[in-house]
């Protein structure tokens, strides 16, 4: 959805599953970006969770909304939210095994990613 909302070509979307991505290049482990949705700007700082969603709907023009999404109890209850899903997402997009174990299939990975109860 964002990709099509980007008209005027913001935002540079990365495929970090993809085989031609290494994490190392970024000085970042490829577990340490699976964990959680990081973004960089364009000083080349980074950024991590619900803060990633604020800038790409503002990049898309729904900047508008982004006041309403630091207001005390809201930007607790989205920074909650966020957190509760990385880290269950493998598990609930069906990327686990039965034994509880979550894989990535990607050549620059060495972990597995335990399924959070």
């Amino acid at each position: 959805m964002l990709r099509w909302l980007d008209r005027k070509h913001r935002i540079r979307f990365t495929d970090i599953a993809a085989p031609s991505f290494d994490a190392a290049a970024l000085g970042k482990a490829q577990g340490e970006l699976m964990d959680r949705i990081h973004g960089r700007l364009a000083d080349g700082s980074w950024i991590e969770g619900v803060e990633v969603f604020r800038r790409l709907y503002g990049a898309v023009g729904f900047g508008a909304l982004i006041p309403l999404t630091r207001l005390p109890g809201v930007r607790h209850a989205l920074d909650w939210g966020y957190e509760r899903f990385a880290k269950n997402r493998l598990r609930w997009t069906g990327r686990c095994a039965p034994d509880g174990a979550c894989r990535l299939d990607h050549p620059h990975t060495t972990r597995a990613h335990p399924a959070s109860p």
